[in-house]
């Protein structure tokens, strides 16, 4: 995908109001105004599971804002292997390092699952972050979260079996947009099931059955368009600590 033929505005058809945003990402962080004119940068687009978006190398320099849906960042290890580098969801920038440089991609990007995004090029983006400081700050602040979260939790499937791999998604979910609770934390997103599968390499009745053992064993609990850690260190025990 280059970005210069956006297609039909999917995002234009969507009534408003459609979506919400947690607050953890970054079209949640802004104050309404201007997160309309971030919202009117570029044009819609629709792209069904498994679409890559971006590939790691790659010279482009659009910048996605993603409105519904889940995508994952991938980076090639020296090894060979994929690594997941992130997981983004709706509210989120994707490709704004490219945009900002104007330097290679530094991870491929895969669709989850639907997903409807904003594409903007480079030009129209550094325009609106030069106008306007406040989405400048934020965007700023933005990845400047990322990198922290990147730099210690490149997230390794290696010999994992399901229900790590799992864990593992959801402690970097927990990461980058859950809210901390006490002992635990809330994830303000309708993630999907088949989503999940995607992230963690596993099939869709696996992540089910997985997901029934971390609720019946007091780890997770979920709720209406959300996923509720309830403690946190006990995931982070599954996932980086399994026992043989």
């Amino acid at each position: 995908m280059d970005g210069t033929t956006p297609g039909p505005d999917a995002a234009e058809r969507t009534p408003a109001g459609a979506w919400t945003w947690p607050p953890s990402s970054l079209l949640g962080s802004l104050p309404h105004s201007e997160r309309q004119r971030l919202l009117a940068l570029g044009a819609g687009r629709r792209y069904e599971a498994d679409r890559v978006l971006m590939r790691e190398g790659e010279r482009t320099t659009f910048v996605l804002i993603l409105l519904h849906g889940v995508v994952k960042a991938t980076g090639l290890a020296p090894d060979g292997r994929d690594a997941l580098l992130a997981v983004r969801m709706g509210g989120d920038l994707v490709g704004e390092l490219a945009a900002a440089d104007g330097g290679p991609r530094s991870a491929t990007v895969t669709t989850c699952g639907a997903v409807i995004a904003r594409v903007v090029s480079r030009e129209e983006f550094l325009g609106c972050t030069g106008r306007n400081p406040g989405i400048a700050h934020a965007v700023n602040a933005s990845v400047v979260a990322k990198l922290r979260v990147a730099n210690t939790h490149r997230v390794d499937f290696t010999g994992c079996d399901a229900a790590t791999r799992l864990a593992r998604v959801l402690h970097q979910i927990v990461l980058t947009h859950g809210e901390r609770s006490g002992a635990g934390a809330l994830i303000r997103w309708p993630i999907t099931q088949p989503e999940l599968a995607t992230l963690s390499g596993a099939a869709e009745p696996t992540v089910q059955k997985v997901l029934r053992r971390l609720r019946e064993a007091g780890v997770i609990s979920t709720g209406y368009r959300s996923v509720r850690v309830e403690d946190l260190a006990r995931l982070s025990s599954i996932a980086f600590d399994p026992q043989p």
